[in-house]
């Protein structure tokens, strides 16, 4: 049987690096079918992204790259194509970006398995379980926040969780669910920040003129919405635009840049690089 497998790493940047891993799958009669790489100067740190199919077992070809990685200071993850990422995605009022996330899923254009909602409000619960999905209503106060995030965490085990999603999830992580849940977390909003901050910031935003709108898709950390970048997307607007106009563009734009998004991290498209990623988009 030809399964398909993704092999991403980060190495220190030195020579023969490619060669190594190419042939090592050339050794074990790999067909590699897509290939990327890029050098940060920089950090000296070397990142690599290679898409093959191969009629081994996974584990023999995971104990192969086990094998050479000390030998190139290796990190390395190998992931089969077959095997859907299980998504958990959380969300409060705003119901844009969850309803563009399951209808991609549905519709076969992200291919993700989105195995829970969790929400601080129960107003979503309708468009939810009309997917079949289960929703997980679950308040929080500044006193219950301890509790509500140990409930998270539980709901993230219990469904086997490889990555949360706040599609609009207007409560602010704590350090400690940051940490735990290091580079499986990814955040939206409107790239206005931190100009424009607190209520009814597209009004803000149309009071001053703006001429470009935009969001921003992030690994989430404990630093607020500071987190490594995976991709922006941005509407040009004008002085005919309303502050309704602007903001209806933006949630079109949220969805675009949360939804390329995942589909990156789905795809093994994305490396950390300190605080930033690098992105090997298709």
């Amino acid at each position: 049987m030809i399964s398909e497998y993704v092999l991403t790493l980060s190495c220190p940047d030195r020579p023969g690096v490619v060669a190594a891993v190419s042939g090592l799958l050339a050794a074990r009669g790999c067909n590699i079918t897509e290939s990327q790489q890029f050098g940060d100067q920089g950090a000296a740190r070397f990142f690599m992204r290679v898409q093959f199919t191969s009629s081994l077992p996974e584990d023999d070809l995971r104990a192969a790259f086990a094998e050479l990685a000390p030998d190139l200071a290796m990190d390395f993850r190998l992931h089969d194509l077959a095997v859907k990422p299980r998504v958990l995605v959380m969300v409060s009022k705003l119901g844009h970006c969850l309803n563009d996330l399951l209808y991609r899923v549905r519709s076969g254009l992200l291919d993700i398995e989105i195995v829970a909602v969790v929400s601080n409000h129960p107003d979503l619960r309708p468009l939810t379980q009309s997917y079949g999905i289960d929703y997980h209503h679950l308040p929080v106060t500044a006193e219950t926040k301890p509790r509500q995030e140990a409930e998270v965490l539980t709901l993230v085990e219990h469904y086997r969780a490889e990555l949360v999603v706040l599609a609009r999830y207007m409560q602010v992580l704590s350090e400690d669910l940051c940490a735990k849940l290091s580079g499986k977390v990814i955040n939206i909003h409107h790239s206005f920040l931190p100009s424009f901050k607190g209520a009814k910031p597209y009004h803000q935003a149309h009071a001053r003129g703006v001429k470009l709108i935009g969001a921003t898709a992030h690994y989430v950390t404990a630093d607020l919405d500071e987190g490594p970048i995976i991709e922006q997307e941005v509407a040009r607007v004008n002085h005919t635009h309303s502050p309704e106009d602007l903001a209806a563009m933006g949630r079109d734009v949220e969805c675009l840049a949360l939804a390329r998004a995942v589909r990156w991290h789905a795809q093994q498209r994305v490396l950390l690089d300190g605080h930033k990623t690098i992105v090997f988009p298709r």
